[in-house]
């Protein structure tokens, strides 16, 4: 079989940067693009507020420098449709033209205030007005100031200015949505897959094994007393059965609830080190397989699922150690109300590339297997313990350390 890493190079981890920078570029041009329209309108209010500053300023010159400018103001600013922003007109002294209701346009101010009243709110509003652009000045023969223009953005800059924001807000709302939903059911779809292979494995293998266990009942009723070679490969096979009766019984597990009971690590590590330390001779290994601790250390587990779990990291730390010689070491230790067990091996590690795709149902840099040990590993400790499994440490030619964490 090739090897899934060369026939399937997809990578969701550079997808999801892809995906990442593409928003970050959309948002960019949406804000730029905006920006860009906000100045242009803001040219465009002030090029009318200096127009109608200058109007009242060839007015003045056509008239004289004490003239009453409040008609000019009514009918050419107040009249003036063309004119959405707010614009306030004072005298040189920055005090608001009298009457007060020639001085402002566009500002709501209740009309049962009286004159006093209106000028005291009119000056705070100018100070508002010139914090967002500077006063423009009526000038007569460019020395003396009559008046002085203060002018501020329109509804519609305003608006512009928090579109780009109301939009990302609601972009990113259905982003969010669109996730939370595309995983949930992404999620649903993996153990669906998970339940139905496991479950048909079960049954694929439970009646082949049945038959052969009776095959080997009749060979016993048939085997002499001192026959006693027949008798230990008779043994053997039995022992081989019940394994493989164990691992239906481990496949049959996922997708219940399993039956979680305190344990002795020690003792169920032992046996998984046991199973493999028999069977390195045949495998052409020369690895030593340490277990650092031999005082009990009680958690809650379901036995079978979890001796299946070390199991694969065994095998995954056996696969790593291409020369054929190495140590494998699993050490346990305690923590308030949990247990750590890291196993580590001299194998050939994990390049950085493929540090987050190691659980990734399929994803495998071996030239045999499916890829589906280390997944399905995380889905029983995460899953059904509560627990973690994660890849602790790595460096190419220098091992490998894989984390378990469990409650107590």
């Amino acid at each position: 079989m090739e090897s899934l890493q060369r026939v399937a190079p997809f990578q969701p981890s550079r997808f999801k940067i892809a995906l990442i920078l593409s928003g970050f570029l959309i948002v960019a041009g949406i804000l730029w693009y905006t920006h860009t329209t906000v100045r242009l309108l803001q040219g465009r209010e002030k090029q009318i507020a200096d127009l109608y500053a200058k109007s009242l300023a060839y007015l003045a010159a056509a008239r004289s420098v004490e003239g009453d400018y409040s008609f000019v103001f009514d009918e050419i600013i107040r009249k003036s449709y063309f004119i959405d922003f707010p614009i306030v007109l004072t005298d040189a002294d920055n005090e608001p033209i009298v009457p007060t209701e020639n001085a402002f346009k566009n500002i709501e101010i209740d009309s049962s205030l009286s004159d006093g009243e209106r000028r005291i709110r009119l000056r705070s509003i100018v100070a508002e007005l010139d914090r967002q652009n500077p006063p423009i000045r009526v000038t007569y023969q460019d020395t003396v100031v009559l008046n002085l223009v203060h002018y501020g953005e329109s509804p519609l800059v305003t608006q512009l200015r928090w579109l780009p924001y109301v939009e990302i807000s609601i972009v990113a709302a259905f982003v969010l949505i669109g996730y939370a939903v595309f995983s949930y059911v992404k999620k649903t779809e993996q153990g669906n897959i998970w339940v139905g292979m496991a479950r048909e494995t079960a049954h694929q293998l439970g009646t082949p094994i049945s038959s052969m266990m009776g095959w080997i009942e009749l060979l016993k009723d048939q085997a002499g007393t001192g026959e006693q070679r027949l008798t230990d490969t008779l043994n053997d096979m039995e022992n081989d059965l019940h394994r493989l009766q164990k691992i239906a019984d481990r496949f049959s597990k996922i997708g219940s609830r399993p039956d979680l009971r305190n344990e002795n690590l020690v003792e169920v590590i032992r046996k998984v080190i046991d199973y493999f330390t028999r069977r390195l001779p045949h495998m052409g290994k020369k690895v030593e397989i340490v277990l650092t601790n031999t005082e009990p250390v009680v958690a809650s587990i379901n036995r079978e699922l979890f001796e299946w779990v070390i199991e694969n990291l065994t095998k995954n730390a056996l696969d790593a150690i291409e020369s054929g010689v190495g140590r494998i070491t699993i050490s346990l230790t305690q923590q308030a109300g949990s247990v750590l067990i890291d196993i580590s091996d001299t194998g050939k590690g994990i390049e950085p590339l493929y540090r987050k795709e190691v659980f990734r149902p399929g994803f495998s840099t071996k030239t045999r297997g499916w890829g589906l040990g280390l997944s399905l590993s995380q889905r029983i400790i995460e899953s059904y313990h509560r627990g973690k499994l994660m890849l602790k440490e790595t460096r190419p030619n220098a091992g490998t350390t894989f984390r378990i964490k469990l409650h107590k």
